[in-house]
Parts: structure tokens; C-alpha cells; sequence
């Protein structure tokens, strides 16, 4: 490209690469790649897509945190007691199985997509709506993330097997044409993440992926802690959970708010219910597809929703040594139509906690 001149920009002409990911698959490879590019490319004409960040929810989430003042002030570990995201698939590998063998969940989804959304929620407010700023700010957060001392307790691989989903048998993850019969790669990955930061210290990030799971959702939930007290009786608050607030990337996208409301009534019983917000409903402005927005930002060089290669790097610092600790191990199975395997529950009840089943 360089001998050709595909690569030179001029005040007449300009060249922008998009490379999609998983950018590397490891740390190293990626330093190698980026390293490659950079030698290639200027640094502003290279654009590392990930389609989720192009999908209005996802946006969404900076315009729900910094455009109220509602959100923002119970936006920590004061009020939060944990962070769920959640990204299930109910279809599985499809034809893709060469890449997948590669791949697996953790790499094809954890560090990526779920480090990213994690990155959105947990960041501080940017001094400015700027590509620089925004990225700054992710990229703090991701430097931040540890991981848990104890893996074996808190980082849960699992694998598909035959069941029923929407009414029909489906294969097992080993009986998809092209896949190993004897493969250990995990189609469900799972972990339990910190963000060493003032405003997150304490709050356990819990992150899931898996496909042929129940439904395809994809969500970030916002578990907040329960009251102190409750002047109730027990047995009026038998069926009152953690207040939620849970935005839907997809589908049914919006915002739902759960909170505890009496019940109609003589007796004092209260209960949880939703407030919610359809994008579908609120807007008629027709949303443009993720791509389709992402490749205009490309032409228009605009790159805040386009991770930099210090993003990338971070986010496998957090991957590799998870992948270190699986490699040689042998995941959980779990039937096609469950929510992966009982481990993940465990892992969760083990600190009295539950995943919120969407």
C-alpha cells in the first residue's frame, strides 16, 4: 500500500482503514498489529469498529448519565451494589465454526463488546463531547479493571449441548458441522470484574455472554442496594427486590426502572414494578443500522465510537490472563434453552446474589 499510494493523505485526497474486530488474539498480537498499522497509517486514519458502539441504546447510555441530573448523583458504589451485563445469543454458531474454534466467547464477545459497555457505564464525566475525551475516559476505566483473586469461584466457561429452544431440538456446541467432536472451546463465558476507582471501588461488574441461550438480549442493569431498613413487615415485602435500572441495548430497546409500589389494597404489600421507555414509541426519527453509522462516522472522521489501540491492548491485559487460567480446562456444559451452566449461578448466589433473568 505504500509503494501504491493508498496509504499517503492529501489536502486533495484522504485514505481511513476500518478493521473490524477481534483486533489481535492476544496482547502481543495486537501490540504486533498495531504496530503494523501504525506504520502504515496515521493514527487518525485508522478506525477499530465495534459495532455495538454504534447502536443508539449504546449512546444512549452517555445521554442518560450527562443530560439529567436524576442518574448521575446515584451513579456509584454508594447506591449501586453490583452492575450486570449481559450479552445472550439464542442461536448458535451457525456456519462460522472455523472462526469459532479460534475464537470462543471470550474473545469474540468479552473483549470487545461487554469491555466496552462496561467502559461507557463505568466512566467519568469527558470535560467535552470530543472523540479524545470520551476515549481518555474509557480508557481509564479500562486500566482500572481487576480481576478477581479467586478464578475458580469467579470466571466460568461453558459449552452448549443438545436441548430445546423455541420449540425444537437443536445440536449440541460438538455436533456443529466443521467443530472438533472433542472441542473444549466455551460458547458461554462469565466473570466477576472490579473497577479500582473512587466512584466503583467495592461494586462487583458481573459480565456474561453465551450462545443458545433463551432469548437474544443484550442489557446493562444497574442492581441498587436495598434500603436500610424497612419499617414493613417481613411478610409484606416478600416479593420486593433490588431497586433496577436497566437499559436494553437490544432488542425492545430502552430503559426500564424497577422499584417497589403497594399493592392496591388493605393490607401493606409491596411489590416490584417497571417504569419503561421504548425507543419505538417515544421517536418517530428512524434510527440508521449500527454499520450504517459507524461507516459514516469513517467518512466523516469523526472517531469517538471507535476504540483507539491503547483500548484495545487494555481490554486484552484483562482478557489473556482469564484465558491463561481456562486454557487446558474443560467447560461447563449446559443444555441449549438454559440460561449456561449452573456454575455461573453459583457463582453469584456465592456472594448472595442472582443474575436478573431478562
Amino acid at each position: 500500500m505504500l509503494r501504491s499510494g493508498m496509504a499517503e493523505s492529501t489536502p486533495e485526497r484522504w485514505r481511513r482503514v476500518v478493521v473490524e474486530k477481534p483486533f489481535g488474539e492476544d496482547l502481543p498480537s495486537s501490540r504486533e498489529l498495531n504496530e503494523l498499522v501504525d506504520s502504515v497509517f496515521g493514527a487518525d486514519d485508522v478506525f477499530r469498529i465495534d459495532h455495538y458502539l454504534g447502536k443508539e441504546t449504546v449512546q444512549n447510555l452517555l445521554a442518560l448519565r450527562f443530560a439529567n441530573t436524576l442518574f448521575e448523583p446515584i451513579w456509584n458504589g454508594h447506591h449501586v451494589d453490583s452492575v450486570q451485563i449481559t450479552m445472550a445469543e439464542d442461536v448458535g454458531i451457525g456456519g462460522r465454526a472455523g472462526f469459532y474454534e479460534k475464537t470462543g466467547a471470550a474473545r469474540d464477545v468479552l473483549q470487545n463488546h461487554l469491555l466496552q459497555l462496561l467502559a461507557l457505564t463505568a466512566m467519568e464525566e469527558p470535560v467535552e463531547f470530543s472523540a479524545e475525551e470520551i476515549r481518555t475516559e474509557k480508557l481509564k476505566v479500562l486500566r482500572a479493571i481487576s480481576l478477581p483473586d479467586d478464578l475458580d469461584a469467579f470466571a466460568v466457561r461453558g459449552q452448549y449441548e443438545q436441548g430445546w429452544l423455541a420449540g425444537q431440538r437443536v445440536k449440541g456446541y460438538q455436533q456443529e458441522e466443521g467443530v472438533d467432536a472433542r472441542s473444549k472451546t466455551e460458547t458461554f463465558a462469565a466473570v466477576r470484574l472490579g473497577v479500582e476507582t473512587r466512584r466503583w471501588a467495592g461494586v462487583p461488574f458481573y459480565l456474561r455472554t453465551g450462545k443458545r441461550l433463551p432469548r437474544r438480549v443484550t442489557e446493562i442493569a444497574l442492581m441498587f442496594k436495598r434500603a436500610p431498613h424497612l419499617p414493613f413487615a417481613d411478610t409484606d415485602t416478600e416479593e420486593l427486590g433490588n431497586n433496577q435500572l436497566v437499559v436494553r441495548v437490544q432488542p425492545d430497546e430502552g430503559v426500564t426502572l424497577k422499584f417497589g409500589s403497594k399493592v392496591p389494597g388493605s393490607v401493606m404489600e409491596v411489590r416490584d414494578v417497571s417504569m419503561d421507555f421504548l425507543y419505538g414509541e417515544q421517536f418517530t426519527e428512524s434510527s440508521p443500522e449500527a454499520y450504517e453509522r459507524l461507516l459514516l462516522d469513517v467518512l466523516l472522521g469523526d472517531a469517538t465510537l471507535f476504540p483507539r489501540n491503547a483500548e484495545v491492548e487494555a481490554s486484552w491485559a484483562v482478557i489473556d490472563p482469564l484465558e491463561e487460567f481456562w486454557a487446558g480446562t474443560t467447560p461447563h456444559p449446559y443444555r441449549a434453552g438454559e440460561w449456561g451452566p449452573r456454575a455461573a449461578e453459583e457463582m453469584l448466589a456465592a456472594e448472595d446474589r442472582r443474575w436478573r433473568r431478562p
